[in-house]
């Protein structure tokens, strides 16, 4: 347990640091992670390791994603008008989805998350430009497809920026609001889909080996504890950097991920 904490420590630097830049909520890199980790250190199974990683991830966002809007509602880039759509999409789609990702297996679940997350990295590293050109729809339109991408989010134990800083960045809005919007999409993508992951675990794990539901606490612990203080660090670097550099990091970072969880 010790180990696994002191591991999560390092992770939950990395994580907040690219929160606060990307606006990814940290779930592409822990969920990766601790699908190594937890088996090598014999907490769970290989089969049961992505289930237990994506809950695990999706409540260290709740506290990844509120620092990172903080700090980005600070610079003025979280357009709270279409910000609160957003979050009311997709928190309607964690919901449902966290809840019901118990029923798919592991393998399964792992090559879904691969295979999107690629797709991903392939739609914005072909990107030529800053911001899109469709103009943003509407209220209506936003939040509908928010419950799609909030369940999706959910189901892959991401905060959402992965999804929704691309579909933003289409509809024209710029590469730091998009992300800003993102951050405030991953807190209620967090809070929703982690109490559905509580209740589809409460009866598989227990408290006693510091489980809650699907969660697994210590390495939540860890995580935590860094990412708080490094993704205000984040925040502040992506508003002197390049949007098209952003997008570029951003794109070769999903790419690494998405083979890494294929293969």
């Amino acid at each position: 347990m010790l180990s696994i904490i002191a591991i999560t420590l390092v992770l939950g630097a990395l994580v907040g640091f690219l929160a606060g830049l990307l606006g990814i909520g940290g779930g592409l890199v822990v969920v990766p992670a601790l699908v190594m980790l937890l088996p090598a250190f014999g907490i769970v199974p290989a089969d049961q390791a992505i289930l237990v990683a994506i809950a695990t991830s999706l409540g260290s966002i709740i506290i990844t994603a509120t620092s990172s809007v903080y700090a980005h509602h600070r610079w003025g880039n979280v357009p709270w008008s279409v910000a609160g759509a957003i979050m009311i999409g997709a928190a309607l789609g964690a919901w449902s989805v966290g809840y019901l990702a118990h029923h798919i297996s592991g393998p399964v679940l792992q090559m879904i998350f691969g295979v999107a997350v690629l797709l991903l990295s392939l739609r914005m590293l072909g990107s030529r430009s800053a911001v899109g050109k469709r103009s943003l729809p509407g209220t209506a339109v936003i939040t509908s497809l928010s419950v799609v991408l909030g369940g999706l989010a959910s189901l892959l134990g991401i905060g959402g920026g992965a999804l929704f800083v691309p579909m933003l960045n289409y509809f024209s809005m710029d590469m730091r609001r998009a992300i800003g919007c993102a951050a405030a999409s991953g807190i209620a993508i967090a809070l929703f889909g982690t109490l559905g992951y509580v209740i589809a675990g409460w009866q598989h794990y227990q408290l006693a080996d510091g489980f809650v539901g699907y969660i697994y606490l210590p390495a939540l612990l860890g995580i935590v504890s860094t990412s708080v203080f490094t993704a205000p660090v984040g925040a502040r670097l992506a508003q002197k950097l390049p949007v098209l550099m952003i997008k570029r990091v951003f794109g070769v970072f999903l790419l690494l991920v998405g083979a890494r969880m294929i293969f």
